[in-house]
């Protein structure tokens, strides 16, 4: 049985200066789960709070301490960086699979393999389970070598289905039992995408970059039982990997548990290949800007854009914020700043519009593989001097016989305020989703194994003759990664506030230090 010993709820410290005279101050310590502070909380006495005594009482005084200590002596995490189990590659597979990025994953016991969609706008990895309406899962082999998966919990030895009384059971209150299998249900941008089902708790295998054998780490998976929308026609067919902040994704799972760091890194090469990695912070000589809260939570990956940067001309009053979502395919920003940036690129690029069939980009020029035309530079510019310069902010266009055709500015307008950075402007960047440090991360790279990516030069290189890619349709043209906020899987966004304590007397000062000396938790275990 564990006892937990708690520092008094009231403490009066006496400090003497060493001066001409004696001077007492007396300072009153609240605990910051009493009556008293929840009162005073930013949400005032409706503030979500645990009860004194109850499991998530301790379960949160037990995470705090934790972190404490991982701040104070410095964590040793089990593993440099872990990667699925079959590989750490990432791939497109174009027009066939909604233009987004996947990558294997194995989970169950015995394990089944799946084709998961890389999704850093959301939380939850689900696949198709005891399907009601899923999307059909044979008919690929022109583009896969197997066959997608199925997840059936119940010829999984290692898994259970998660309680409604869990913490990470946003829908709980509408079940009639805490034992009842927990229920989700998100609904993503898209139009009438979503995914619902149950939550389940499983294994998830994985292999260390530094060599040491396979890991099987519990992870809690959506059994996607209806989806809809997009889900039903090509994106996603077997699952979506949700790498968001929220306390239900893989990341946090991987970091709770101290096998990596919290954070993770991605890296999309031009060929539409790439790879993904768990516990990754990127390189020392990366460029980095730090994460925005939303409505004062840090939900989504989103940055703060000083300047769009059109060649050498910066547009004044063009400063944004930017969500960093790898599962959209296009990048789209608000509509009077997506027109000034188009009209400077029109204004520089030398190049005769043009008009293609069924492209859905609006800034379009013709071309030719003998006379492609220099293309002006992209650039986001940050605080503190930091620039981001996309690689190849063009999407080429080709004719009836495969030959290149011409080009169009790959950007499209959103009525959101809130731009998405697809992942058309990842590429050709070593992208790292600092999490622990709310940091974004970027280099150029070739995307090779961790540890073996060459730099390459920041100037983009002339690709006029890539292989040609069936066009995407106008309903993928709009963004499908982010859930719609706030997501009904149980996000619990983290919050970082910082604290700052004014200068005063000496004497003061001595009395902080002790202050900070008296915060202790002692546990025995008996």
């Amino acid at each position: 049985m564990a006892y937990l010993g708690l520092l008094a709820s009231v403490l009066t410290l006496i400090c003497v200066a060493q001066s001409s005279e004696s001077a007492t101050l007396s300072l009153r310590l609240v605990h910051r789960f009493s009556d008293e502070a929840r009162v005073s909380a930013p949400g005032g006495a409706g503030w979500r709070w645990p009860s004194r005594g109850s499991m998530a009482y301790y379960r949160t005084l037990l995470r705090s301490d934790l972190q404490r200590q991982k701040r104070r002596l410095g964590v040793r995490y089990q593993h440099q960086a872990l990667f699925p189990d079959e590989g750490s590659d990432t791939f497109s597979l174009g027009n066939d699979f909604g233009w987004l990025h996947y990558t294997w994953i194995d989970i169950g016991t015995p394990n089944v393999s799946f084709l998961v969609a890389l999704d850093s706008g959301s939380d939850l990895l689900w696949v198709p389970c005891d399907c009601i309406q899923c999307a059909p899962l044979s008919g690929y082999h022109s583009s896969l070598d197997k066959d997608l998966g199925m997840y059936n919990p119940a010829e999984s030895s290692t898994s259970r289905h998660l309680p409604c009384s869990h913490e990470l059971c946003q829908l709980g209150s509408s079940c009639k039992a805490d034992k009842q299998p927990c229920p989700y249900n998100i609904s993503y941008y898209t139009e009438n995408t979503y995914s619902s089902g149950l939550l389940v708790e499983d294994k998830m295998y994985l292999t260390s970059s530094d060599g040491r054998g396979s890991i099987q780490a519990s992870v809690i998976i959506g059994c996607g039982r209806r989806q809809g929308g997009g889900y039903l026609e090509g994106m996603a067919p077997d699952g979506l990997l949700g790498l968001g902040l929220g306390e239900i994704s893989v990341p946090s799972f991987l970091s709770k548990v101290g096998l990596v760091k919290n954070s993770f890194s991605i890296c999309f090469k031009e060929d539409n290949s790439g790879h993904i990695y768990f516990g990754d912070e990127g390189v020392p000589s990366q460029k980095s800007t730090t994460f925005v809260p939303l409505d004062g939570k840090y939900i989504y990956y989103i940055i703060e854009v000083d300047r769009c940067c059109v060649g050498h001309k910066c547009l004044e009053q063009s400063g944004l914020q930017a969500l960093f979502d790898t599962g959209s395919s296009f990048t789209f920003v608000p509509q009077d700043i997506y027109k000034r940036v188009s009209l400077e690129f029109d204004k520089q690029v030398n190049a005769s519009r043009a008009d293609f069939d069924g492209y859905p980009f609006e800034y379009c020029y013709k071309s030719s593989p003998v006379a492609m035309p220099d293309i002006p530079n992209l650039t986001l510019t940050f605080a503190v001097n930091k620039s981001f310069l996309v690689v190849d902010p063009i999407f080429n266009a080709y004719g009836e016989q495969g030959q290149l055709a011409g080009f169009c500015l790959a950007l499209q307008p959103t009525t959101d305020i809130l731009a998405t950075i697809g992942q058309n402007f990842m590429t050709g960047y070593h992208i790292a989703f600092d999490r622990e440090n709310l940091k974004l991360g970027w280099s150029r790279s070739d995307c090779g194994d961790l540890g073996s990516s060459t730099k390459v030069p920041l100037t983009p290189e002339k690709q006029p003759n890539r292989p040609e890619n069936p066009l995407p349709t106008t309903e993928q043209q709009s963004s499908p990664g982010h859930a719609v906020s706030p997501a009904e899987a149980g996000r619990a966004p983290t919050g970082h506030n910082s604290s700052a304590v004014s200068q005063k007397e000496p004497f003061l000062h001595v009395c902080l230090l002790l202050l900070l000396m008296t915060q202790f938790t002692v546990f025995s275990v008996g």
